[in-house]
């Protein structure tokens, strides 16, 4: 990311659901609802994971920096 918190990249909902699956909590790209798209900046963010017809929840994802 640069000084100013822009990554040079973004995090979409494949990465998000990959982070999921990772640690142990299966979530598939089409379960991963962003609102405003994918994020760009470091920062915190609230993401709708829609697991079943009736069943939501939202989370709070932290983007930040790699060292």
């Amino acid at each position: 990311a640069s000084t100013e918190g822009k990554l040079y990249g973004s995090v979409g909902a494949r990465e998000i659901a990959d982070a999921f699956t990772a640690a142990g909590l299966p979530v598939s790209k089409s379960e991963v609802i962003l609102g405003e798209g994918a994020f760009r900046n470091i920062g915190e963010y609230d993401v709708l994971i829609h697991l079943h017809a009736d069943v939501e929840t939202t989370v709070k994802v932290v983007v930040v920096a790699e060292a």
